[in-house]
């Protein structure tokens, strides 16, 4: 019998590679760098040597590292949240550029960096946590590298800080990550469905091997019976892991299959309830496109159609309203280079004479003001390298000629400004002295409403997130609100009072989209190209349709899992009916176990049985 298993072992590992190729030493080689490079990514062990198994149902590793695994997946859970909000918010990125540059002074795209930090950091602590699971399906004790450690620690830390200034100073972020998963909700239900079947797989295989080795220990151990007593609590652990690895499987399961009952998203609607598009007011004109507040900028945004111009208004020291965002004009203009020492004076504390003088093109064409823009050609950039700061009096000449409205913002004076407590009515003289349609005017300023109602009757008047009431009782019907604050508040009630709604700033098309689902009249955008070519909602699905993709889905995937574990739980169901049918084999015998029946080398169960074989012929030796 001992020549025999000599004789088996030889045959493995000797004789010539050219004349009947063993695959079991190919297959040895490849699972042996498998597990190199996990415990190499994992723990630096860089050198293969034979790890030992910790037993089925037993702790993979001490507390120490049971903790650092745990931190790796917290380190997971948090940093793929990071990476959600920041990536949803993208519609963001260039206020937050523009605040990161006023308080650096050093023009940079921040906000991608962020992301790409983000997107670095969930890619790492992924990996680490697949190379932990895959080095617990192999069984090998966990001994994470201190590098890892430091990292993950670090990992922590940052994402943890980087979350409490999110929600300390930007908490509207997560109200767009809340919306960014309403208009996502069916498309998120479906793709979770479909990692389930995934999942399914290798914990059908996970399941079945338990159950597997429950029966075989079951039957090695009916002739050890003296070791029943120090073996019996592992078949309590092993049940306990399949509870514990399939009762959550089961449970999310369910969930997702009961998902569509609690959610809401405005693209699931039928066709005859879809509102018009939504018409475009341009941001300072067509910002992706030109400087903004110029009148290149105005005039590309009435190329691509605009409904609407909107911007914002100053009034110079000698009277003269002209289009200007900033308190001061360090950002858009070249005062530095022309004035440095007056550089961060008050935007309105200027005379025109000098304000006309100052190029407000050249940034752009140096800083790029928003990621991803396309490039312009030769001609616009000369043009805009040429542009300067634009007065109130050409917008409106502009709007009057192409019959677009006009919204803006308008800043009151500085003190010691000439028109301190008189800039409204400077401002609505200019209006009226430039024959523009009252209509097309969408009159925001909410200062001396009543002087404005009187000298121009017929401006639209514009609100803010007021309630019914109030806007009722100034008598105003169109109201322009952040969307974020819109959305979270609701809407409804403005629909009922039909109020015409404009939002501001959409820029990206899934947020487009959910303004148009949700009938919407009117966006502000600095996206306008993009914006105009979409013909339709992206994510728009009528509720018909998706009540078939809900029951297909749940149908074809009970299906799918329920043969997935089927086919699992047969295969090794055959190794316990190998088991219980073994008999005197007609191959070369490899030893008897104690049970009585010869055990063959071709048998399923050779490796399970293998290591008591040799240990029963050592014994035999002796």
């Amino acid at each position: 019998m001992q020549k025999e298993i000599q004789a088996e072992s030889g045959s493995q590992n000797t004789g010539n590679p050219d004349e009947n190729p063993n695959p079991w030493i190919e297959h040895y080689f490849n699972h042996r760098c498998y597990i190199t490079f996990l415990t190499g990514c994992y723990s630096c062990h860089w050198q293969y040597r034979e790890w030992e198994k910790t037993e089925l149902g037993s702790c993979c590793c001490s507390k120490k590292e049971l903790f650092s695994f745990m931190c790796v997946v917290v380190s997971f859970i948090l940093s793929v949240i990071f990476l959600f909000v920041w990536a949803e918010t993208s519609n963001e990125y260039n206020g937050f550029d523009w605040v990161v540059y006023l308080g650096t002074g050093r023009w940079f795209f921040w906000s991608i960096v962020m992301l790409s930090v983000a997107g670095i950091m969930a890619a790492y602590t992924s990996l680490l946590l697949l190379l932990g699971v895959l080095l617990l399906w192999e069984r090998i004790e966990l001994n994470l590298h201190t590098s890892h450690k430091v990292f993950i620690l670090l990992t922590i830390l940052l994402v943890s800080f980087l979350l409490c200034l999110l929600n300390r100073y930007w908490k509207d972020k997560w109200l767009i990550a809340g919306l960014s998963l309403q208009i996502f909700a069916p498309f998120v239900h479906l793709s979770l469905i479909t990692v389930m079947i995934i999942i399914s797989w290798p914990l059908a295989i996970c399941m079945a091997h338990l159950e597997s080795e429950i029966k075989i220990r079951t039957y090695r151990m009916t002739d050890f019976e003296h070791k029943t007593l120090e073996r019996c609590n592992i078949f309590t652990r092993l049940k306990a892991l399949q509870v514990i690895a399939g009762l959550p499987f089961l449970v999310i399961l369910l969930c997702l299959y009961l998902m569509p009952l609690g959610i809401y998203s405005p693209c699931v609607l039928k066709k005859e309830n879809l509102g018009p598009k939504p018409v475009f007011f341009g941001h300072r004109g067509a910002p992706m496109l030109a400087p903004e507040n110029t009148m290149m900028s105005f005039e590309k945004a009435v190329e691509y159609d605009a409904s609407g111009l909107e911007t914002d208004v100053y009034v110079s020291f000698d009277h003269v309203p002209f289009l200007m965002h900033d308190y001061d004009l360090t950002r858009t203009t070249n005062i530095r280079e022309v004035l440095p020492s007056a550089a961060y004076n008050h935007t309105a504390s200027f005379n025109w004479t000098f304000l006309s003088t100052l190029n407000a093109g050249k940034w752009f064409i140096k800083h790029k003001p928003f990621w991803g823009m396309k490039s312009l050609s030769e001609a616009d950039k000369k043009r805009a390298s040429n542009q300067s700061i634009a007065q109130l009096a050409e917008l409106l000449e502009l709007a009057k000629k192409e019959k677009k409205f006009v919204i803006f913002d308008l800043f009151g004076p500085p003190p010691g400004h000439p028109l301190r407590n008189t800039f409204v009515r400077r401002v609505v003289k200019v209006i009226l002295d430039s024959k523009i349609e009252q209509r097309l005017i969408f009159w925001l300023p909410g200062h001396d409403r009543d002087y404005v109602r009187s000298r121009a009757p017929g401006f639209q008047h514009v609100g803010r997130l007021w309630s019914n009431d109030r806007l009722t009782k100034e008598n105003i019907t169109i109201i322009n609100v952040d969307y974020k604050r819109l959305f979270h508040r609701g809407l409804r009630h403005y629909m009922a009072a039909k109020i015409h709604i404009n939002l501001y700033v959409i820029n990206e098309p899934w947020l487009f989209s959910l303004a148009w689902c949700s009938r919407i009249n009117s966006v502000t955008t600095d996206n306008i190209e993009l914006l105009q070519h979409l013909s339709h909602p992206l994510f728009f699905m009528t509720p018909g349709y998706y009540t078939f993709m809900w029951i297909f889905m749940d149908v074809a995937s009970a299906i799918i899992i329920g043969f997935i574990f089927y086919y699992h739980w047969m295969k090794e169901l055959k190794k316990q009916r190998w088991l219980e049918a073994a008999s005197p084999a007609s191959t070369v015998s490899l030893g008897e176990s104690p049970s009585g029946f010869t055990l063959s080398k071709r048998s399923p169960l050779y490796p399970y049985f293998l290591p008591q074989l040799q240990a029963n012929q050592l014994a035999i030796n002796r």
